[in-house]
């Protein structure tokens, strides 16, 4: 491991992190933003399901689209089946007092239905944005700047130095944004129980009177 390498080179190594960022983030967002009407009609409308899924599954598999594009489908192939189960996991006694109360279909969906699927819709974009930023650094392969030059030229160098640096940024990478969206999920859902932690003394003191018993 050369570690004088990494602030020689810490202007190639800024850059394709950002692509590689901006390649992996913006497609799962753009997911996200096509999942939400389509979840919403798949949800009333059981029959849209099926084909819009299939549609989806079908031009995520064809290899001549873009990247960026290829990307952004398979966000959508992730992300859509959770705007589903996300609305039809809300149970049908809120929509029912919701409606009883005035509330109209979009006043319900929007204020009702849609925060309430908030924790599993957050699910899927999670895994969409972390595998999409595992997905960009083969970009490379094609010709798209990420951090995927960094493993190509440091196998084609016998480098090593090269591929431990691109491996690091890819995790810490993901790793991040994982923990954003975890941010986001419990500004936007403050009413969802949060797991109680006990001082670790107490913890300590109760596992000692179990082994003691």
């Amino acid at each position: 491991m050369m570690w004088s390498w990494i602030p020689s080179n810490w202007s190639l190594i800024w850059q394709l992190t950002w692509e590689n960022t901006k390649l992996g983030v913006l497609p799962a967002l753009y997911g996200l933003v096509v999942s939400l009407p389509l979840g919403v009609l798949a949800a009333r409308w059981r029959w849209v399901y099926p084909p819009v899924l299939t549609a989806v599954n079908i031009l995520y598999a064809v290899p001549s689209l873009a990247l960026f594009i290829a990307l952004t489908v398979f966000s959508l192939c992730v992300i859509l089946p959770n705007v589903v189960a996300g609305l039809r996991a809300v149970p049908a006694a809120v929509t029912q007092a919701a409606t009883a109360m005035g509330y109209g279909p979009l006043r319900r969906l929007v204020t009702v239905e849609m925060p309430l699927a908030v924790p599993v819709i957050l699910a899927g974009l999670r895994i969409g944005v972390v595998a999409s930023i595992s997905l960009a650094s083969v970009g490379q392969l094609i010709g798209v700047s990420s951090l995927g030059y960094l493993f190509i030229d440091g196998l084609q160098r016998s480098f090593p130095t090269e591929i431990y640096v691109g491996l690091f940024l890819v995790i810490v990478l993901a790793l991040v944004c994982d923990l954003i969206l975890v941010a986001v999920k419990r500004a936007l859902t403050p009413w969802a129980p949060r797991p109680e932690r006990q001082p670790r003394r107490q913890q300590r003191r109760q596992q000692l009177t179990g082994a003691a018993s």
